[in-house]
């Protein structure tokens, strides 16, 4: 039996504040108990004093290895949950593509095998359904009851992963009956089409043009329509990115009907605007990401969505693609930039400065970034909390440090930081993955394969 134990640090979690010791036995939290109170024998000591003790994070949302735009996303599994462990981030929920006229299983196979022996972090699967089919609806009850239990569909991309509402509602309708979980991109990718092509025949190709034709309209009526499309099918619904202020209006309307409805953000949308789309030289291509960056006046809906919990999760979706050789295939034609940032590194960083600015409480910090998405994706309380029983995934986090964000010194694969110089309060001291330290004083001590694959149960909703 290996112990660990943590001492005379703040352990934070959503419900709880406390100064406790924690006791970590065989991969798992054993105890917790005041400072000094119990004399337990253990083969490490991690003195966390002046530090917080928060659950890992859990981040719901990326994309390693995606293919997308005739290129590939920069981080590997190796690299991104690297990447995700340096910032505190001891879970992801990754995505399975099913091709166009393949089934899930082939999809899911092929990401086990992208994912297998190469992950730092533990992990889990998504599916994202593109040909839904009788074949693929029966597929899903197989998958839920294997333990991937959320499926991703898009109302955006024609002639990618686009689904049309029959297949959106088909999809719901299998997962009312089954327990899995309907996840929606959603964007009117038909009306957003005909934007894109008018804008370019008017000349119209810098990056800046991204975020005007894919129109928070069009974000908000496609979240309204995936919301009724649920409601008709008698199915909870998660919006997944969600960036307008007015399709946060369609996501509270929906929950003050008593409607399951649940969404989530992501900090590109918190601290980024269209200003960034505009940065001249075609650096503004770095934050082409879809739904878009949005003008500033709706970062201050988002923030107050965060703390009604009218969206209960901040994800990343982490889509990395380098400046150069990656983004720069969108020179003179916007349309064509691979769609995604990087982020799975600065996420818990940047809602701690959000702690620090007064926009949260740190058990609210908690909550969205560790608490909620377990929850939500069917890992809680293994995941996502300290308490007896659960994975002893413990970040020891000094909220007094200070750092400046920036590509020279993140581990993400990708030439850029879209928050460079960006100066922040608060860093990740140590981390432990089930126990083992994977960051030890700001330095990386964990290995390639020791992520283990995470089945997962069904949603426990939060409120």
């Amino acid at each position: 039996m290996t112990r660990t134990l943590i001492t005379h640090g703040l352990v934070i979690t959503a419900a709880d504040e406390l100064h406790a010791d924690v006791l970590i036995e065989n991969g798992r939290v054993a105890a917790l108990a005041t400072p000094g109170s119990q004399q337990w024998d253990a083969d490490h000591v991690i003195d966390a004093s002046d530090k917080y003790v928060i659950p890992g994070g859990v981040d719901g949302h990326t994309h390693m290895e995606m293919p997308f735009g005739g290129t590939y996303a920069s981080d590997t599994f190796e690299t991104g949950t690297q990447a995700a462990a340096w910032g505190g981030t001891t879970t992801v929920i990754d995505f399975a593509i099913q091709s166009k006229g393949g089934s899930l299983r082939q999809g899911l196979d092929a990401w086990h095998e992208k994912a297998n022996g190469r992950c730092a972090i533990d992990y889990g699967f998504h599916m994202i359904m593109s040909d839904v089919n009788e074949s693929s609806l029966k597929e899903m009850d197989r998958l839920v009851e294997e333990g991937l239990t959320s499926f991703k569909l898009f109302c955006a991309y024609p002639d990618v992963f686009y689904s049309d509402d029959g297949q959106i509602l088909r999809a719901m309708q299998r997962a009312a009956g089954n327990g899995g979980l309907v996840m929606t991109h959603a964007e009117n990718g038909l009306a957003i089409d005909v934007l894109v092509e008018q804008a370019l025949a008017r000349g119209e190709t810098d990056p800046r043009y991204h975020g005007e034709v894919r129109k928070a309209l069009l974000e908000a009526e496609a979240t309204h329509r995936v919301i009724r499309l649920a409601q008709v099918a008698g199915a909870p619904v998660y919006v997944v990115h969600v960036s307008a202020q007015e399709a946060v209006a369609e996501i509270a309307r929906a929950r003050d009907d008593g409607l399951p409805v649940y969404g989530e953000t992501c900090p590109q949308y918190l601290f980024l605007s269209t200003d960034n789309l505009a940065e001249p030289n075609f650096e503004g291509a770095k934050y082409v990401c879809s739904t878009p960056l949005r003008p500033r006046e709706h970062q201050a809906a988002l923030w107050k969505s965060l703390r009604t919990n009218d969206l209960q999760v901040v994800s990343t979706d982490h889509c990395p693609f380098c400046f150069k050789g990656q983004k720069e295939l969108g020179r003179g034609d916007f349309s064509k930039i691979p769609n995604g940032m990087p982020g799975v590194e600065n996420r818990m960083d940047l809602l701690h400065q959000a702690v620090v600015e007064g926009h949260l409480t740190r058990r609210r910090w908690i909550e969205l970034a560790c608490a909620a998405p377990a929850r939500m994706f069917g890992l809680y309380p293994r995941k996502g909390t300290i308490a007896p029983g659960s994975d002893a995934d413990l970040v020891i986090y000094d909220p007094a440090a200070t750092q400046t964000l920036s590509a020279s010194t993140h581990h993400m694969n990708v030439d850029y930081s879209p928050y460079e110089g960006k100066k922040i309060t608060g860093a990740v001291h140590t981390v432990l993955s089930r126990g083992i330290p994977v960051i030890t004083n700001h330095t990386y001590t964990g290995h390639p394969g020791h992520g283990a694959y995470l089945p997962r149960g069904l949603t426990q909703y939060p409120g």
